[in-house]
């Protein structure tokens, strides 16, 4: 897996203005240019930068985490109170524009840049995640946090209002749904703040909004792929019953390979009147979930149906 590069002071990144400004994907509100390929909207108002920080809790020994710095305005802001703050930066051009902002000041110390894909690279150790997040990155980066090791104290991410109310979701809101509980399985989630679009520069199409994310320590004892693989099933119609889901044909030969790989690997012996469709039935209704739906369940529920098809040696991945 490649790093991402850290970029040392005093060296600038520039691009030929006339090939910069060709393309349609790139337009020029104020200097740099900003590209919407990129999702680069940059926090202008002051006062939600302060508002994200003291969200944070920073203390003066903290290591803060940002993805997509930008320009800076929110990075100035923490490094008011953080020992230290790790920007990760796709876009060399607005890097050089941070650089260039502490140049030569106390805060210059303290700030590292590394220029490239945060997706694609290990992170360093920190303590609280910030970012106003691309939005096209918002769901690869939440699990990407999530797994990182060790565990973080907490992450204040922006994303898309939408985006933010799916995270935060309860069983039986609208929104509630495969996402809601993959991230609640591994974390608790806060809707913190909103943010109107004219608080960014270029002005988003959509409303924005704040969440914390306080990761569960210590996490559960759960394969998310796996545990992932039951819910992609259940959310796949999640206001049918679960036993309706299960009836799936495709769904059922893909338990029966998993089950039958499975014993045969733990030496296990599969009973000659074997039957998968009866197997899950039986585990529904030990549950009681037979006629349960997942848009009402909550993790507890799904974590209790996941270890009963694991008792009966039924696995989702």
């Amino acid at each position: 897996m490649p790093k991402i590069k850290s970029q040392k002071f005093g060296h600038s990144h520039q691009k030929n203005n006339k090939d910069a400004s060709s393309g349609s994907s790139v337009t020029r509100t104020f200097a740099p240019l900003f590209n919407k390929n990129l999702g680069q909207h940059i926090l202008k108002n002051p006062l939600v930068s302060q508002s994200i920080v003291e969200k944070a809790g920073l203390k003066n020994t903290d290591t803060v985490l940002e993805v997509g710095p930008g320009t800076g305005n929110l990075t100035m802001r923490i490094l008011e109170t953080a020992k230290k703050v790790v920007a990760v930066e796709m876009d060399p051009r607005l890097a050089a524009e941070l650089i260039k902002r502490v140049l030569g000041k106390p805060e210059q110390k303290r700030l590292n840049i590394m220029v490239g894909d945060v997706i694609k690279t290990e992170l360093p150790y920190f303590d609280v995640c910030i970012s106003n997040t691309p939005y096209q990155i918002s769901s690869p980066l939440i699990f990407k946090l999530l797994e990182h090791r060790p565990l973080f104290r907490c992450a204040i991410l922006m994303f898309q209002r939408e985006f933010a109310l799916r995270l935060v979701a309860k069983p039986g809101d609208s929104l509630y749904c495969r996402l809601s509980v993959n991230v609640q399985l591994f974390a608790k989630v806060y809707h913190i703040m909103k943010v109107g679009k004219n608080n960014f520069k270029p002005p988003p199409q959509v409303e924005s909004s704040v969440v914390r994310i306080e990761p569960l320590n210590p996490p559960p004892t759960v394969s998310a792929k796996e545990f992932d693989g039951m819910i992609r099933i259940l959310f796949s119609r999640k206001n049918k019953t679960l036993a309706a889901n299960f009836k799936n044909k495709s769904v059922l030969d893909i338990l029966e390979n998993n089950y039958k790989t499975y014993c045969s690997t733990n030496e296990i012996m599969i009973d000659k009147d074997f039957d998968i469709k009866q197997v899950v039935h039986n585990v529904l209704d030990s549950t009681g979930f037979l006629e349960s739906r997942a848009a009402k369940m909550d993790v507890d529920d799904f974590l209790k149906l996941l270890y009963t098809f694991n008792q009966a040696n039924i696995h989702f991945c």
